[in-house]
């Protein structure tokens, strides 16, 4: 009996390890950042050193793509591990009070299944998949805790009058509120800083919020823990502290004002360029306060940090000026496109002894792929639902040669509906227009070599017919009709 009580007290012993060597997870997610908008990514204006950093030490992905073209449709693919034609939500649709089309119940998160892992699940920043009173409350969908914006427009200011803290209200100290959309005031002179004063809060946001995600790691640092942070930055409005602009006005670039002359836009900006760059580092500073607290607490060794972003630039140029900052590069198109240059995104994973440090690849991912991917890294392949469409990176990320992909698909209900097919490393496929009464033949197929246009410059479908028959195929069978989302043209051939 005794030598029986000293294998059952082994037994245990020697599990507890087991449990602990669970790696934690890191999900940091940029709102609208470009391709090209980081350091290591080629951008030569904006500092990130952090994030440069981050790339060094771990693997850099060059053949990334985002779940969609806009916020919550790309969300809501990383979320459920399903692509745009088989995802619940797939486009922005506001819901009132606030927030936007919720994920229903019957939707399984990859922080639900983490969760049934063992780890405890936290978010902060902006959710976007549902708001507090709906099925896609993120504290009903696998966070035991949410710290940020449940709803998108809300986020369109930095300086609001309140957070929310799971189900409650978390108050700032901005009175009044900056509205996220206002113009200068009458008689304004829009050539006098102080002009742009009234677009300046007391109580930034984002700080708030990156003080609760590293509040969460300190409390979490004895278990098992899946941090998302999907931030605000850079998404617009321009606001940010005038102690972060302070680097870029001394470079004294040619920056005139953003002063929102008649149209749709957000908050005017005495220097635009300088702020947009200021919001990216940012954001820089804040992940480098993750990074090092998790190197403070001792589980660096034991953590797999992730940095992406949700789609490409915004496409509103008064407001970010896309070609000063090369901020897609040679790419075709911005946010809202599945052009190259509104979905190809920058994607960094850092694991030590794991991921190799300072490697690259091409593979093609799409953030369908992390669900899988994540159960795989931490021995729960078997929890995968059968209905999602991702493919584990698992054998990527370590260093092992998969090949690729044979396709990755895309859809999107908005910018008139447009839909796309990536056949490996070379072709993609795409259609526009779809819900473009006025364009004649919507569901004509662009054909791009990407290995040798990644800029998607020449059609080149006429001479390979039977690439586009293979992607017309796909186009029909990788996706369900959704009701709330009709996709004209394309659901007729349902």
């Amino acid at each position: 009996m005794r030598f029986l009580l000293i294998l059952i007290t082994m037994s245990v012993f020697l599990a507890s390890p087991a449990m602990a060597e669970k790696p934690n997870i890191i999900f940091i997610l940029a709102d609208d950042l470009g391709y090209r908008e980081l350091g290591c990514y080629g951008q030569e204006k904006i500092k990130t050193p952090r994030i440069d950093q981050l790339a060094g030490e771990g693997m850099r992905f060059t053949r990334a793509y985002s779940g969609n073209a806009v916020c919550a449709p790309s969300r809501c693919v990383l979320m459920t591990g399903k692509h745009p034609g088989h995802a619940i939500v797939r486009n922005n649709r506001g819901m009132k009070p606030e927030g936007q089309h919720p994920i229903p119940s019957t939707e399984i998160t990859i922080a639900e299944l983490l969760k049934e892992e063992g780890y405890v699940c936290g978010a902060f920043g902006k959710w976007g998949l549902g708001n507090i009173w709906s099925e896609g409350n993120p504290n009903t969908q696998g966070f035991e805790r949410f710290f940020g914006y449940n709803c998108q427009s809300h986020a369109h200011s930095y300086y609001p009058s309140f957070l929310r803290s799971d189900a409650a209200e978390y108050p700032l100290k901005n009175d009044p509120p900056v509205p996220g959309h206002a113009s200068l005031p009458e008689g304004a002179d829009p050539n006098d800083p102080k002009s742009y004063d009234v677009f300046k809060g007391q109580d930034y946001a984002s700080d708030h919020i990156n003080d609760e995600a590293l509040a969460f790691i300190k409390n979490n640092k004895d278990r098992p823990f899946f941090l998302y942070y999907p931030s605000l930055i850079p998404h617009v409005a321009l606001h940010v502290p005038d102690e972060q602009l302070e680097p870029y006005l001394a470079m004294d670039w040619n920056d005139p004002p953003f002063t929102r002359d008649g149209g749709y836009g957000y908050t005017p900006h005495f220097t635009p360029r300088a702020a947009y760059a200021a919001m990216i580092s940012r954001l820089d500073g804040y992940v480098g306060k993750v990074l090092d607290l998790v190197d403070e607490l001792g589980l660096s060794e034991n953590t797999i940090v992730v940095f992406s972003s949700d789609n490409g630039t915004t496409h509103l140029k008064e407001e970010v000026d896309y070609e000063f900052f090369h901020s897609v590069g040679d790419l075709r198109g911005l946010k809202g496109e599945l052009y190259e240059g509104g979905i190809r995104v920058p994607q960094i994973v850092k694991w030590p002894g794991k991921v190799e440090a300072g490697s690259v690849t091409d593979y093609v991912t799409g953030f369908e792929d992390w669900m899988p991917t994540m159960l795989e890294l931490i021995d729960a392949k078997a929890k995968a639902p059968e209905d999602i469409d991702g493919q584990s990176i698992a054998s990527t990320l370590l260093g092992k040669d998969d090949g690729q992909r044979n396709f990755l698909y895309r859809e999107f209900q908005g910018y008139k509906g447009q839909q796309a097919v990536w056949l490996g490393n070379q072709w993609k496929g795409i259609r526009t227009g779809l819900l473009d009464k006025k364009k004649e033949d919507p569901l004509k197929i662009e054909l791009f070599d990407l290995e040798n246009d990644p800029s998607e410059s020449k059609d080149v479908a006429a001479d390979h017919p039977e690439v586009v028959k293979k992607i017309e195929g796909l186009m029909k069978t990788e996706r369900t009709v959704s009701e709330e989302f009709r996709m004209g043209a394309l659901d007729s051939l349902e």
